[in-house]
């Protein structure tokens, strides 16, 4: 896999730094470290201001100039780094990113004779874009038959031959032969459809256009099931109205060349770098701007990369009577949480919520945000549509009872919450957090203690190295009076949560239970030093801690009317 773009800038900055005096020296050093620093924080804009004031003072200055290119592509803005990235190429100097811009460039122009010139060592991408490009240049020259051509080179490398064979489909259906794209996709049980959301929408486009509409949608739900987002549920009702649906994955050059670059973005997406697959996704929707896949994928990748306003303004570039609009929504409210903009992030859901009623995502989303929150009366609403609108038959449905259940927990509903607990196991019975939340519930309130200590000690099991779930096994033996035994799992919960209160806490009272009280109280201390003063709703008391540091846990106890310690453990 290709190493990060950024990896490689910020390698090649600091040899720059190490061995270009003149830089430092003609003044630059103040914009090229704040660029550099704005490039460590993926702050595309910053980095793109900072380098082309440098560039400005040294106009010469290859890695300069592939920072400028870099920052732009990343930021939307091709169009701007184009002519940064011809003069980089003018200086011998190999650079990916400038490669990748200047190509785009050359489809940008139609100049499809200027793909097909490239100089195969200077001007080379990735092999599998660089043939690619080629044959898509070869259908902008007007030359179907070159463009095969260069297809089938690209199919000696079996490991590439599922994305040729997808864009050589594309290139017949662009010049009008759908009847040789559908051979093509109809191979091996039309397994080429599986490659992407894309490639099975293509399939099914150049279904509708042979006339084959039910054909279309039999290919439809072979790819996608029976639970079709809004998106592929407009499509499936199009072909059932008996609608002829355009074929737009690539209907030209330049779409096709759009689509390479988005081939391998998506292709890439996961396995290696954001800001590496940035640049292909970038690049694919400047080229086709209604390219929405590649839209979207861009606004991810921002999000991912904690650049959230741009991600947001990414999503919004989607029309709100696209049929992908769902999506774009459902990612921009994700985006505005995560820039700490609740509010605006439930506008968007309530909102998707009307125009979306069927679709219990929506509402699953905004309960979990509502949850985080802390409104868990509106969450547990959210979370009741989304169980009526969820069918009966799905996988997710256990953690809606379980969400809802805590949300119902929170609110002091607790005959409530524990129907949903259990009904989420009923649906899945080995679920470690149910199993926990439920057990540790009723350790608390003192009820069905085997049976708690039966579910706890099964979380356990699953999964081990869970803090919370280790402390939940201490406390349990603890609310038991089995104190000995509770000591090794409350040692080990503060293992793996060393800075958690909560735990921290509990192993105070476990040592004081069994007669430590001197690291009782060091470890109430350490508790009271973790508490954050702000969280009004967290489970550890600091005023019940300090209280047990003035008096000890069994006066504590007995001021609270609960019965003393020796009592519990049968002394």
């Amino acid at each position: 896999m290709p190493v990060s773009i950024l990896r490689s800038l910020s390698c090649a900055a600091l040899m720059a730094a190490a061995t270009a005096p003149a830089v430092q020296a003609g003044g630059l050093a103040g914009s090229y470290l704040a660029g550099r620093a704005a490039t460590y924080d993926s702050d595309f804009a910053s980095a793109a201001l900072y380098y082309t004031q440098a560039l400005a003072r040294d106009p010469h200055n290859p890695l300069l100039m592939e920072n400028v290119v870099f920052a732009q592509l990343a930021m939307g803005q091709a169009e701007l780094a184009v002519p940064v990235a011809e003069r980089l190429r003018q200086t011998g100097a190999r650079s990916q990113v400038a490669n990748i811009v200047s190509a785009g460039g050359h489809a940008a122009r139609g100049d499809y004779q200027a793909i097909l010139d490239r100089d195969p060592e200077q001007d080379a991408i990735h092999p599998l874009v660089d043939g690619l490009l080629e044959g898509w240049a070869q259908v902008g020259a007007g030359s179907v038959s070159g463009a095969l051509d260069a297809f089938d080179g690209l199919v000696k490398d079996g490991s590439l031959k599922p994305f040729v064979l997808y864009h050589r489909a594309l290139a017949l259906a662009s010049a009008g032969d759908y009847g040789g794209a559908e051979e093509i996709f109809a191979e091996e049980n039309g397994r080429l459809a599986t490659l992407s959301r894309r490639a099975a929408v293509a399939r099914v486009q150049i279904l509708s256009q042979l006339g084959r509409n039910e054909d279309a949608r039999k290919a439809l739900a072979a790819a996608f099931g029976s639970s079709l987002d809004p998106g592929l549920e407009t499509l499936d009702a199009r072909l059932a109205a008996g609608e002829t649906l355009a074929y737009t994955i690539a209907p030209s050059p330049q779409d096709g060349i759009a689509e390479v670059f988005f081939t391998l973005g998506a292709a890439l997406n996961g396995d290696t770098a954001n800001d590496y697959v940035l640049m292909y996704a970038r690049m694919a929707a400047s080229l086709r701007p209604d390219h929405v896949d590649a839209i979207l994928l861009s606004a991810s990748l921002l999000d991912q990369l904690g650049r959230y306003e741009l991600s947001v303004a990414t999503y919004k570039q989607v029309p709100a009577d696209h049929p992908d609009y769902h999506a774009a929504e459902m990612g921009r409210a994700e985006a505005l949480r995560r820039a700490a903009k609740p509010d605006a992030a439930i506008e968007v859901l309530e909102k998707l919520a009307r125009d979306f009623p069927g679709q219990p995502g929506v509402y699953i989303s905004l309960g979990d945000l509502l949850r985080q929150e802390e409104d868990y009366a509106a969450a547990a609403r959210a979370y009741d549509k989304a169980l009526d609108k969820t069918p009966e038959d799905s996988s997710s449905r256990w953690f809606l009872y379980y969400a809802r259940g805590i949300c119902h927990e929170r609110l002091d509903q607790w005959p409530q919450a524990e129907a949903d607990f259990r009904a989420s196991l009923e649906l899945d019975p080995n679920r470690p957090q149910v199993l926990n939340y439920l057990g540790y519930s009723l350790v608390e309130k003192s009820s069905k203690l085997d049976e708690a200590l039966d579910m706890i000690e099964r979380a356990v099991a699953a999964r081990p190295d869970s803090g919370f779930i280790v402390d939940s096994l201490g406390w349990v033996l603890y609310r038991m009076g089995q104190f000995g035994e509770a000591v090794a799992h409350m040692e080990r919960a503060v293992e793996l949560m060393p800075v958690d209160p909560v735990v921290n806490d509990h192993l105070g009272d476990v040592y004081w239970a069994v007669g430590r009280e001197r690291e009782a109280e060091f470890q109430w201390k350490r508790a009271l030093s973790f508490i954050d003063p702000e969280d009004t709703d967290g489970e550890a008391n600091p005023e019940r801690i300090r209280r047990k540091l003035e008096v000890g846990l069994d006066a504590v106890l007995a001021e609270e009317g609960a019965k003393p310690l020796k009592v519990a453990n049968g002394g």
